[in-house]
């Protein structure tokens, strides 16, 4: 999704929404908004995990480690659940 046409879609979200509010929607517009804000919640879960799976930390002893290395991809928590990370020994 390129940056024009996520404007363009959260525009449209927000017109639909404003119709819904003033004289409701149609079957085929209540279809459509549901599908845009899905897309759109979609396009933000990636983007944050591009953010978090992009997070460097530098430990006491100076070497770096990746987070999303260490804890991005299939060994991520599953969806809904939420993780403290792994217990220090």
């Amino acid at each position: 999704m390129d940056e024009k046409t996520l404007e363009q879609r959260i525009a449209r979200i927000n017109a639909l929404y404003h119709k819904s509010q003033k004289e409701g929607l149609t079957e085929e517009e209540k279809a459509e908004q549901a599908a845009l804000r899905q897309e759109y919640v979609a396009n933000v879960r990636a983007n944050l995990r591009g953010q978090l799976d992009s997070i460097t930390i530098q430990k006491e002893d100076g070497t770096l480690e990746n987070l999303g290395e260490k804890y991005g991809g299939k060994n991520a928590p599953s969806k809904g659940s939420v993780s403290a990370g792994p217990e220090e020994s």
